[in-house]
C-alpha cells in the first residue's frame, strides 16, 4: 500500500471538519452583529452542539488509523513538503483533541457564549462583580483544559500550552526576553517624545462627521486596500459591532467596525486594521483550501498584517496624499483637512487607557500588562477577585494612567470573556513581525512608498501575498519570518521604524 490512498481519505475527512469550522465562524459573527439579545441561551446551545460535533469529527478513530498508516509507510519520507506538513498538523490537532474530554469541550463552548453576554452587560454597568462569577467559571474550565494540553504539547506550563494555540512553538521565555527588549526601547522613545516641544494638534479629529459619511469612507478604504466589499463578486462585507473583529475564510471574510460621530478616525483605523486581517485570509494559497496548511500561520502573523495596513501604511503621509481628495468627496465636512496636519494628528503619542485606541508606540505596553496578568493568573499567583486591583496598578506603573472604572479597565476587552487566553502576546509579536516585514519590503522595493502616494498599493500587496499570505501554514511563525525577511525574531527593525518616524514628527 502506498501513501496516496490513505492521505486522500485523510484530507477528505479534514475538509469536512474545515467546512464545519467556517460555519461555526459565521454563527459567531452573527452572535456579535445581528443576533437579538434574547437569543443568547439558544445560541449557546447551538454552539455547544456544533462544538461537540466538531470534537467528535476531529477525534474520529479513523483519523488516528489513517495517520498511523501514513506515517508507518516507507513511502512517507518521499512525500512532498506540503503533504508532510499536512500530516504533522493533522496529527498535532488529533492528539490535542483526543486528549480533551468531549464534555469539557462542550462546557467551554457553552460557557464562552454565556460569559460574552454577561461581559456586555457588566461592561455597560461598569461593574466587574457582575462579570466575575461567569469569568471564574470559564477560567476554571480553561485551566482544566490547559493542564491536559500541557502534557500533550510538552510545554513547560499550562499557560504556554494556551499560547501555542495562537503562536505555535512560542515559549514564555522567548516572549519575555523579546518583550523586555521592546519595553526598554519603547521607554527611551516615549521619554524623547514627552521631552519634545513639538506637539501635534488633534482637534481636527474631533470634528463631528455623520455616521453615513463614515460608512462611505469605510467603503473607500477597503477599496483602496484591495478588499472588495461592494462589487457583485465581493467576498467581504463591513458590519457594525461594539468590538471590531474579522471572521471568515477564503471566499467569505467579513469585518466589523464601530462608528463614533465625534471620533471619525476610530472607524478609519479599525477598518484598516480589520481589512489587513481580511486580505491575509483571502490571499491564502487557494491550492490548499480546506487543508491544514491552507490556514493562517499564526495569530501573530495575522496581527502583523493588520498592523502593517493600519499603521505602517495607514498612518503614513504617502497613503493620505493619495487618499485625502477622495475622502473629502465622500465627507464634504472634512474639506478643511490638510494632509500634513492630519498625519501628525493621527500619529500623536499619548499614554491612554484603552488598548484599541492606543497609538502604535504605546500600544505594546497594553499588551505587556495583559501578558503578565494572564501568565500569573494561570500560574496561580493571582486570583480573579484581584484582577481589577492588579490591572489598575499595572496601568498606573506602566502607563502612568489612573483607571476610573472596570469598564475602561479590566473589562475593556472581549478576549477573556471569549476564552481567548494566550492570545494577547500575538498582538505585540505582530507589531514586531511588521517591523521586520517593512525592512525586507523596503530592501526589495525601495520605491514602494512613492507608488503609495499615487494611491496604488500594488507593490506592498504583491510582496505580502508572495512572502507571507500565500505561504499560509507551511511553516511555523518564527520560521516564516526568517524566510520572508532573512532575520530571526527581533524587535530591532520595529524600533528603528518607530524612532525614525516619530523622530521626524516630534523633532528629535
Amino acid at each position: 500500500m502506498n501513501c496516496s490512498s490513505p492521505y486522500k481519505e485523510l484530507l477528505s475527512k479534514i475538509e469536512d471538519i474545515s467546512v464545519l469550522v467556517t460555519a461555526e465562524g459565521i454563527i459567531h459573527w452573527d452572535m456579535e452583529t445581528m443576533m437579538p439579545p434574547g437569543a443568547v441561551e439558544q445560541r449557546s446551545m447551538q454552539l455547544s452542539l456544533l462544538t461537540r460535533i466538531h470534537h467528535q469529527m476531529s477525534t474520529n478513530p479513523k483519523i488516528g488509523n489513517l495517520l498511523s498508516a501514513i506515517q508507518a509507510n516507507p513511502e512517507f519520507e518521499l512525500m512532498r513538503q506540503a503533504e508532510k506538513r499536512n500530516v504533522y498538523l493533522i496529527n498535532k490537532s488529533y492528539r490535542e483533541q483526543t486528549s480533551l474530554p468531549e464534555k469539557l469541550v462542550a462546557e467551554i463552548a457553552k460557557q464562552e457564549a454565556i460569559t460574552v453576554n454577561v461581559w456586555k452587560k457588566a461592561k455597560a454597568q461598569k461593574n466587574f462583580s457582575v462579570f466575575k462569577p461567569s469569568l471564574q467559571k470559564l477560567l476554571d474550565l480553561s485551566i482544566e483544559a490547559s493542564e491536559i494540553l500541557m502534557k500533550v504539547k510538552e510545554t513547560k506550563t499550562p499557560y504556554e500550552a494556551l499560547i501555542d494555540n495562537f503562536e505555535p512553538k512560542m515559549t514564555v521565555s522567548t516572549i519575555t526576553s523579546t518583550f523586555n527588549k521592546l519595553h526598554g526601547g519603547l521607554k527611551q522613545l516615549i521619554n524623547k517624545i514627552q521631552s519634545s516641544k513639538s506637539e501635534p494638534e488633534t482637534s481636527i479629529l474631533r470634528q463631528p462627521v455623520p455616521i453615513e459619511d463614515q460608512r462611505q469612507i469605510a467603503q473607500l478604504l477597503t477599496h483602496a486596500l484591495g478588499y472588495d466589499t461592494s462589487s457583485p463578486e465581493a467576498r467581504g462585507r463591513i458590519d457594525e459591532t461594539e468590538h471590531p473583529f474579522t471572521e471568515g475564510y477564503y471566499d467569505d471574510v467579513r469585518i466589523t467596525t464601530h462608528y463614533y460621530s465625534n471620533n471619525f478616525a476610530s472607524s478609519i483605523f479599525s477598518v484598516l486594521h480589520e481589512s489587513g486581517h481580511a486580505k491575509y485570509e483571502q490571499n491564502l494559497n487557494s491550492k490548499w483550501k480546506f487543508q491544514p496548511i491552507g490556514s493562517p500561520c499564526s495569530f501573530g502573523i495575522h496581527e502583523s498584517q493588520s498592523r502593517f495596513y493600519e499603521n505602517i501604511i495607514g498612518r503614513s503621509k504617502e497613503f493620505w496624499m493619495g487618499l485625502m481628495p477622495k475622502i473629502k468627496e465622500k465627507a464634504p465636512i472634512l474639506s478643511n483637512l490638510e494632509v500634513d496636519k492630519f498625519v501628525k494628528a493621527i500619529n500623536k503619542v499619548a499614554l491612554s487607557k484603552i488598548r484599541i485606541e492606543a497609538d502604535e508606540v504605546t500600544y505594546n505596553l497594553h499588551i505587556v500588562v495583559r501578558f503578565e496578568i494572564e501568565r500569573d493568573l494561570f500560574s496561580g499567583k493571582i486570583k480573579v477577585d484581584e484582577l481589577p486591583e492588579i490591572w489598575n496598578q499595572k496601568y498606573a506603573d506602566y502607563l502612568g494612567i489612573k483607571v476610573q472604572d472596570d469598564s475602561e479597565g479590566v473589562m475593556q476587552d472581549t478576549h477573556w470573556a471569549s476564552g481567548l487566553y494566550g492570545y494577547f502576546p500575538s498582538y505585540a509579536l505582530g507589531n514586531i513581525y511588521s517591523g521586520q516585514i517593512l525592512a525586507a519590503l523596503t530592501k526589495d522595493m525601495p520605491e514602494w512608498r512613492s507608488e503609495l502616494a499615487t494611491g496604488k498599493l500594488n507593490q506592498p500587496n504583491g510582496w505580502l501575498k508572495k512572502h507571507v499570505h500565500s505561504q499560509s501554514n507551511l511553516y511555523e511563525p518564527e520560521e516564516l519570518i526568517k524566510k520572508a525577511t532573512g532575520k530571526n525574531l527581533n524587535c530591532e527593525a520595529f524600533m528603528s521604524y518607530l524612532n525614525e518616524k516619530y523622530g521626524a514628527i516630534y523633532g528629535f
